[in-house]
């Protein structure tokens, strides 16, 4: 009876622990082993399937493993994604991750991560060669939820509250109040002021008036030993 009492409370302890834990963000390697390739490149690639099975969350990653002849080009645009073409995209609803680089005779090895910024459904193809890689299966689209939100690192600063605008903005409408003093207001510097920038001057009258003292107390002196 001992015995199984100490395997509920185990288990009662796993569950809690577990019950409060958040999943972490993720990376996520398109087409994994297989990477970002046109199905002529790669006859087997088929990333609609790679994706199914798979939660993608904002703050995750796309790793795209490919090279410099093949683009990675993100939408939110179906129109731009069914015609696999993006120069006559929306301002701000397509991203060029990557460019091809139609001089290289070699091609050479890229690896572009691709944050997921925006919930809701979410587009990837390669537009490059006239759509030529993108018609040929380097394309899909996935969903994306909001799981933890984004991570700072990856909010729009924008989105944050704005700062104080600077006095030398050159716009009159910006510029910083005028700062109204109260005319009972008592500056310290009044009562106990020990700035020497108003020079020598206020010194000499003091130092004279030393002086005088000194002075009449050798005369006094004199007058003793005159006396005497």
């Amino acid at each position: 009876m001992l015995r199984s009492g100490s395997a509920f409370l185990l288990l009662l302890l796993v569950f809690v622990s577990f019950s409060g834990y958040v999943e972490a963000y993720k990376n996520y390697t398109v087409g994994d082993s297989l990477g970002w390739y046109d199905n002529l490149h790669e006859p087997s690639v088929n990333y609609q399937k790679w994706v199914a099975g798979k939660n993608f969350s904002l703050g995750d990653f796309l790793i795209f493993n490919t090279d410099n002849n093949h683009s990675v080009v993100q939408t939110y645009n179906f129109t731009t994604y069914k015609h696999c073409d993006y120069e006559n995209a929306l301002e701000n609803d397509t991203y060029q991750w990557s460019a091809t680089d139609p001089s290289a005779t070699n091609p050479v090895a890229v690896t572009v991560p691709v944050p997921l910024m925006k919930e809701g459904m979410t587009y990837f193809f390669s537009s490059d060669y006239d759509g030529w890689q993108c018609k040929h299966g380097q394309h899909f689209k996935l969903n994306v939820s909001h799981g933890q939100g984004l991570p700072p690192s990856l909010k729009d600063p924008a989105d944050e509250a704005p700062g104080p605008v600077a006095p030398d903005s050159g716009d009159e409408g910006d510029s910083a109040p005028d700062t109204v003093v109260p005319a009972n207001f008592n500056d310290p510097k009044q009562e106990n002021d020990t700035d020497n920038t108003s020079g020598s001057a206020p010194l000499l009258p003091s130092f004279l008036h030393q002086l005088d003292y000194k002075f009449s107390g050798i005369l006094a002196l004199l007058g003793v030993v005159c006396i005497f």
